[in-house]
């Protein structure tokens, strides 16, 4: 298998373990803490303590955006094949 085939596996890998963490984090709160999760420029603080991701967020954005990813490198794949 060629280097290529290679990375995109290893991306579609790593992204599939996102998606799951995401949807763990919807049925249990578990991950809450994930630095996946964590906003890039400013953190959501209350109190002192940083609050986890809206669910709606994760549900709405987050999930569905790293399916759309999964997809196309699913496309780049079959090119490469």
């Amino acid at each position: 298998m060629n280097a290529k085939k290679m990375a995109v596996l290893t991306r579609i890998e790593r992204l599939e373990q996102k998606i799951a963490k995401g949807h763990e984090y919807l049925e249990s709160g578990k991950h809450a803490n994930w630095n996946g999760f964590r906003a890039w420029f400013a953190p959501k603080v209350r109190d002192g303590k940083e609050l986890p991701p809206h669910k709606d967020w994760v549900k709405n954005v987050f999930l569905p955006r790293l399916e759309k990813a999964v997809r196309q490198a699913e496309k780049v794949l079959e090119r490469l094949s």
